[in-house]
């Protein structure tokens, strides 16, 4: 099994390329499928593009303070050292991988932003902690054990699929009405599935450790949070005892502008607002960030020293909205979508659904994108062939969240704090996905 393993990591390593190109490689091959699938001319395929391409921006940057805001309150020195702490009782590297599989899976049941971040301050932390302590972890397996986790996001409380259709005045009202969560997220078989695949994946990757010594490539040799002589700034051009100088270190100024901000949240979570949304987790990890630090000015320093991880998503999250635009413009994925249900009965349309979303999730990487492109039509098949249609929705949501695993896009941000390149990840992460996607269907045929 180490063999065949070891072959498919090096065919990736050979052959996966930096996720810009291929974002671009998408983009080109979008072009040529809506052109030659769709029949849509050329020009009108390009108009197209560049209409989508900024439409997507205030998503984009939400999901890029996401990363800032939780890499700053990571590298704050008390979280750096409870992380490391806890890291400390991992004894073994299938512990190591178990450890950081099962934290990114409960969280993504809480937050899908939450556990983006989390699974690239988990690999750091427990690669740093295991290499002090002589337990040999291979780096690029805690990564992509620590994403794996990442796979059942669909299914906890910031599912965008299920949510939206509890969501009174949604777009498909009128067609299917207001579907309960107790009916999709809570439903029995979604909440055994999701204990499955939490359960089951640490002991898929554990077996993944190479069988030779000389295989394994422990963490990097730059932690989370270090070195902080890089990020400070120094005094030199300010007396300590200037005024400007105390307001920068105050920790009052800072305590006063955290207690305001609990305030808010505690309002926000009080009433009947949305519940836990990318701004309300931002907010959040904003204040918790600011606490920590202490002041104003180390918060700054540690936001600043996050830089480099937000920068690659805000470069090619545009190209896959311009993707996206292309792609629900042209017809394409009503083609693809509609290829699969053509074929469809009552029982194989949801494992159809499943497969048709985990195909335009490619070129759509975003849950509430695809639902808008895929759920009306998935919805009114439901509705022709008399199927469950809460068991459909669903199953669009699994066929979303199931190639995430591999999406250049979705692992960028994990790869970018873990400081790892997505070729020396994806092969082991294919593995998870398939596994996953093994006990996704076998659901939802069980389900059907």
């Amino acid at each position: 099994m180490n063999t065949a393993i070891g072959l498919l990591v090096r065919f990736f390593e050979r052959w996966v390329p930096d996720s810009l190109v291929i974002a671009v490689c998408l983009t080109l091959l979008t072009f040529v499928l809506a052109i030659t699938v769709s029949g849509m001319a050329p020009l009108a395929a390009v108009d197209l593009w560049s209409d989508s391409f900024w439409t997507l921006l205030s998503f984009t940057n939400q999901i890029a303070l996401t990363l800032l805001f939780g890499y700053a309150l990571a590298s704050a020195a008390i979280v750096r050292r409870l992380l490391l702490r806890i890291a400390g009782h991992v004894r073994s590297a299938r512990m190591a991988y178990a450890v950081v599989s099962v934290v990114t899976g409960v969280l993504a049941l809480l937050s899908w932003s939450l556990a983006l971040v989390a699974a690239g301050i988990l690999s750091r932390a427990v690669g740093e902690a295991c290499k002090q302590r002589g337990v040999r972890v291979h780096y690029p397996l805690l990564v992509a054990s620590a994403f794996s986790g990442f796979v059942v996001w669909h299914q906890g409380l910031s599912g965008s699929i299920p949510l939206t259709l509890a969501t009174p005045g949604h777009f498909l009202e009128s067609q299917v009405g207001i579907i309960a969560t107790s009916q999709t997220l809570f439903s029995p078989w979604s909440l055994i599935t999701a204990v499955l695949v939490i359960v089951s994946l640490p002991w898929v990757m554990g077996r993944l450790h190479p069988g030779s010594d000389d295989a394994i490539r422990e963490a990097p040799d730059h932690p989370l949070g270090e070195p902080e002589s890089a990020r400070q700034v120094t005094d030199a051009d300010a007396s300590a005892d200037a005024p400007a100088s105390k307001l920068e270190r105050s920790r009052l100024l800072a305590g006063t502008v955290v207690a305001l901000g609990l305030l808010a949240l505690a309002r926000y979570f009080a009433g009947d607002g949305p519940g836990l949304t990318l701004n309300s987790v931002n907010f959040t990890l904003l204040m918790l960030g600011i606490l920590c630090a202490g002041s104003l000015r180390t918060y700054a320093q540690n936001v600043v020293a996050g830089g480099g991880i937000a920068v690659p998503f805000l470069l090619q999250y545009p190209f896959y909205a311009g993707i996206a635009g292309l792609i629900a413009g042209s017809g394409l994925a009503g083609s693809i979508v509609g290829l699969f249900t053509t074929i469809a009965d009552t029982g194989s349309l949801p494992v159809l659904g499943f497969f048709s979303a985990g195909i335009l999730n490619i070129f759509i990487p975003s849950g509430g994108a695809q639902w808008a492109v895929q759920g009306p039509i998935m919805m009114g098949a439901a509705q022709q062939l008399g199927a469950d249609l809460p068991l459909v929705a669903m199953s669009v949501a699994l066929g979303d969240q199931w190639t995430n695993l591999v999406h250049p896009l979705i692992l960028l941000p994990v790869l970018t704090v873990a400081g790892i390149a997505a070729r020396a990840v994806i092969g082991y992460s294919l593995i998870a996905m398939l596994w996953s996607g093994l006990i996704f269907v076998a659901a939802l045929l069980l389900a059907a």
